[in-house]
C-alpha cells in the first residue's frame, strides 16, 4: 500500500524566492513595453519585412515566451528561474503591446483602450506580487520542498552563512514537526550532508569593502532615514499633486489663464493623446477624480510639513492608491503612454510612503 500522505499535506508549494522572480518579470515587462513604444515613436513606427510580410514584435515576444517555457524543462540549475522570469517578462511585454491589433477588426495598434488594458494587466500582476507572502506555508511538507531546492543549489556552489542557517532551520523544523518517518529520516540525512559540507568548505577570508561602497551605503542609509525621507516625500507628493491638478485647472480656469501658463500646462505631456470629445462622460469622471486626488495629495504634503506625520502618510497612501488603481486607468486612455513616467514616479512615492509608515509604526 502506498504510504499515507503526511498530515497537513498541500498540493501547491510556493517556490523559494518567488517574490524575486516575479519582480524580475514585472520590471522586464514594464521596461519592454515602455522602450518598445518609445523606440517606435522616435523612429516613425518602422516595419520589419517587405511586400506581404510584416514581422510584428508580438512574434518576437512569442519566441521569447516559448524560450522561457523551454528553459526550465531542459536546465535544472536554479539560475534558470531568473532567466525565465527575464525572458518571460520581455516576451509578454512585446506581445501585449500589440493588444490593440488583437481586439479590433481593423488591427488598430493605436486603439485608445489598448493602453488601459496593458496597465490593468500590469496592476493585476502587481497585486499578485504584493500578496505573495500570504501564500507562504511553513508546513513540514512545504519546507521539505524548499529545502531540497536549496540542496540543489548547494551542489553547484557553497551557500552563504545566512542561506546555510535557513536551510538548517528548515531541516530542524521538518525533524521536529513532520508526522512522516520517511521525511524525518531524509531531513536527518540532509542535515548531516549540510554539516559535512560546511566542515569541508574552506572559509573565505573577509575583505573590507572599498571606500566607494561604504560611502554609497552611508548615503543610502542617510537618504532613507526618517527626516530626509519625510522631506523627499513632501517634495514628491507636492509635485505630483500639482501635476494631477493640471487638467482640472485647464478646464475650470480656462477663461482666466494667461496664454503663457496655458501653453506651459499643455506642453507638460508629450506624445499621442485622445480627444476628450470622444468620451465626454469618462473625461468628466477623470477630471473629478483628478481634482479629488490632487487636493488630497496637497493636504497630505501639508500635514507632513507640520509634522502630523501619521495622518499625512495615511492620507498620501489613500490618494496614491486611488490614483494608481483608478485615475491612471483613465489617464492611460486619454494620454496613452505619455503618462508612463508620471505613473513610475507615483509607484516610487507609494513605496516610499509604505516604507515611511513602517518606520513610524516601529518607532
Amino acid at each position: 500500500m502506498p504510504e499515507k500522505q503526511p498530515e497537513g499535506f498541500i498540493r501547491f508549494v510556493r517556490r523559494d524566492a518567488a517574490e524575486h522572480y516575479l519582480s524580475v518579470a514585472l520590471l522586464s515587462f514594464a521596461v519592454s513595453v515602455s522602450l518598445t513604444r518609445l523606440f517606435l515613436s522616435l523612429t516613425g513606427y518602422p516595419q520589419i519585412g517587405g511586400g506581404e510580410l510584416h514581422f510584428a514584435h508580438a512574434l518576437w515576444g512569442g519566441l521569447l515566451l516559448f524560450a522561457a517555457a523551454l528553459l526550465p524543462l531542459i536546465i535544472a540549475n536554479r539560475w534558470v528561474y531568473t532567466a525565465t522570469a527575464l525572458l518571460g517578462g520581455i516576451g509578454i511585454g512585446l506581445f501585449i503591446d500589440e493588444v490593440g491589433k488583437f481586439i479590433t477588426q481593423r488591427n488598430d495598434y493605436f486603439y485608445p483602450a489598448a493602453a488601459p488594458i496593458i496597465y490593468t494587466f500590469f496592476l493585476l500582476t502587481i497585486l499578485l506580487f504584493l500578496n505573495m507572502r500570504r501564500f507562504a506555508d511553513t508546513n513540514p511538507h512545504a519546507e521539505l520542498h524548499r529545502a531540497l531546492g536549496q540542496i540543489q543549489e548547494l551542489l553547484v556552489r557553497s551557500l552563504k552563512p545566512q542561506e546555510r542557517r535557513l536551510l538548517e532551520s528548515r531541516l530542524d523544523r521538518i525533524v521536529t514537526d513532520s508526522t512522516s518517518k520517511r521525511h524525518v529520516d531524509l531531513a536527518h540525512t540532509l542535515l548531516k550532508f549540510v554539516e559535512e559540507d560546511a566542515l569541508s568548505s574552506s572559509p573565505t577570508p573577509s575583505r573590507s569593502r572599498p571606500w566607494t561602497s561604504r560611502l554609497a551605503r552611508k548615503s543610502i542609509v542617510h537618504l532613507v532615514s526618517e527626516e530626509p525621507l519625510r522631506i523627499s516625500l513632501i517634495v514628491g507628493i507636492s509635485a505630483i499633486g500639482l501635476l494631477t491638478l493640471k487638467n482640472p485647472i485647464q478646464v475650470l480656469l480656462a477663461e482666466w489663464l494667461p496664454p503663457v501658463v496655458d501653453n506651459f500646462l499643455q506642453n507638460l505631456y508629450a506624445g499621442r493623446q485622445i480627444d476628450a470629445a470622444t468620451a465626454p462622460l469618462w473625461f468628466g469622471i477623470r477630471l473629478a477624480l483628478e481634482l479629488v486626488v490632487g487636493n488630497l495629495l496637497l493636504v497630505s504634503a501639508g500635514l507632513l510639513v507640520v509634522r502630523r506625520t501619521r495622518q499625512g502618510a495615511a492620507l498620501a497612501y489613500v490618494a496614491l492608491l486611488l490614483s494608481l488603481t483608478t485615475v491612471n486607468l483613465l489617464l492611460f486612455y486619454f494620454e496613452q503612454f505619455s503618462t508612463t513616467i508620471t505613473t513610475l514616479i507615483q509607484f516610487i512615492l507609494f513605496l516610499g510612503i509604505v516604507y515611511y509608515q513602517r518606520r513610524l509604526s516601529k518607532r
